[in-house]
């Protein structure tokens, strides 16, 4: 599933804990060649894609640094292709800003705002 994807590539964080306390971190275990593909791919698509845009400035007022605004870009991305991938059909931006729409995302309002 996409979950296995994102832990294999090194995109998902890995939460710890130990007694009341508990933190995330970068994944190191992981295929550093396939995890650095997907970065590189994920910031690239911010100038290319309206609602990639809006998550990552969404990320980034969150108070994620750059890198992790785009990591967190291509956990979103990787669940994007999977399904792209087990339907069988071509990824279509119209499509899934129509999906995000269709759940209120306030990614939406963000890609509207910013055809102005």
């Amino acid at each position: 599933n996409a979950a296995e994807v994102q832990t294999f590539s090194g995109i998902a964080p890995v939460t710890e804990s130990s007694g009341k306390s508990s933190w995330v971190h970068f994944r190191f275990a992981c295929s550093k060649f396939l995890r650095q593909s997907l970065h590189e791919w994920a910031a690239l698509s911010i100038p290319q894609s309206k609602w990639a845009r809006a998550y990552y400035e969404l990320q980034c007022r969150r108070g994620k640094k750059h890198h992790a605004a785009v990591r967190a870009l291509a956990f979103k991305w990787i669940r994007i292709i999977y399904r792209c991938w087990k339907e069988r059909v071509a990824y279509d931006e119209n499509v899934y800003l129509a999906a995000l729409a269709k759940h209120n995302s306030p990614l939406v309002a963000a890609t509207r705002a910013e055809a102005l």
